[in-house]
């Protein structure tokens, strides 16, 4: 951990993710604080950047922590594994306004999750404690945000009173569950697929 005190770390602050929050109203009069923070580039082997994420447990009105959201290029996946907490994953296929699929993955501690190529996707903290994530991604692999901003957000909210369709959507589906991975896969070259 001590390489991480010595980085300054990339961080988001509640303003900087305004048009993506399902409480509009409340962040009008919310004071700015950080959401969460993002150590990028920890280690690098073999052409892939492992990466470290914190996210706060504060609750953003309505709506519980989570982080901005962005898309990867259809050749991009990443792994992600649950250091500390609890997370649940938002994965989103879309065309256009529409949602070809949806679903979303509760992990905690030691759980890995496998980001697919051609999705979106959100880390939501729905608990009271702090989560920590880490990735490991194809280093040459650069996250989109712009749809995602476009549309106000994913096209589900996770709230105090639960799952929240997005309207800015013209079609979502229905939001299924999926299990984690219980470990990390030996090999992961299958992450160095990339194309800028």
């Amino acid at each position: 951990m001590s390489k991480i005190q010595n980085l300054k770390p990339e961080i988001r602050y509640l303003y900087d993710m305004r048009k993506v929050l399902y409480d509009k109203k409340w962040v009008k009069n919310a004071k700015n604080f950080p959401v969460y923070y993002i150590w990028r580039g920890l280690k690098e082997k073999n052409g892939l950047r492992y990466d470290i994420t914190d996210i706060t447990s504060r609750v953003l009105g309505q709506e519980f922590s989570k982080t901005k959201g962005h898309e990867h290029p259809d050749s991009c996946s990443e792994l992600i594994i649950v250091h500390e907490g609890k997370a649940f994953f938002l994965f989103q296929k879309t065309k256009g306004k529409s949602v070809k699929d949806v679903y979303t993955i509760p992990a905690k501690s030691g759980e890995v999750i496998i980001a697919p190529t051609g999705y979106a996707h959100i880390t939501i903290n729905p608990s009271k404690r702090k989560l920590k994530i880490a990735n490991w991604i194809d280093e040459k692999c650069k996250g989109k945000y712009e749809f995602i901003e476009k549309m106000g957000g994913a096209c589900y909210f996770y709230t105090k009173s639960g799952w929240i369709k997005n309207k800015n959507y013209d079609i979502i589906p229905k939001l299924r569950f999926e299990k984690p991975l219980k470990s990390t896969p030996k090999n992961l070259d299958f992450l160095k697929k990339c194309s800028k």
